[in-house]
């Protein structure tokens, strides 16, 4: 059985977001290990080319997403201060958002939302959606 866009975004989440847990080490060597040996569902080769892919190309953007998240960040909730949850929900989305042309907008916004009712509390929900919303 195949995988829906969903349940890849979530598994691209779930990479991206122990990036933060092994600093300095190469994020194709990160996703290999998650894939091979954390990842609970099977997936086709053609889903982890494009999990893959996309948690790479996440994870190599890392320095530019923060400080483009930190540009807009109101009330002294840099990236720094942020829970890893929401700051990597807010990394993937705006990913998404900017350099993903095959991802609508509202489609980012509306999955880091979903991302957000899974894996934060109740308060991060108009966080994540307030922060994105400066990007469109």
């Amino acid at each position: 059985m195949s995988m829906n866009k969903h349940e890849m975004r979530e598994e691209v989440f779930k990479i991206i977001f122990g990036i933060d847990f092994h600093d300095g080490e190469d994020i194709g060597e990160l996703v290999e290990k998650y894939m091979t040996a954390s990842c609970d569902v099977d997936v086709s080769s053609r889903e982890y080319g494009l999990i893959a892919g996309k948690a790479e190309a996440v994870g190599r953007m890392l320095p530019q997403l923060d400080s483009e998240i930190d540009a807009v960040a109101e009330g002294g909730w840099k990236t720094n201060r942020m829970g890893k949850a929401e700051l990597n929900i807010i990394r993937l989305a705006l990913y998404e958002m900017k350099y993903d042309d095959s991802i609508p907008v509202k489609v980012a916004i509306n999955e880091a939302v979903e991302l957000s009712k899974e894996y934060c509390n109740d308060d991060a929900r108009s966080f994540i959606n307030g922060l994105l919303a400066h990007f469109v």
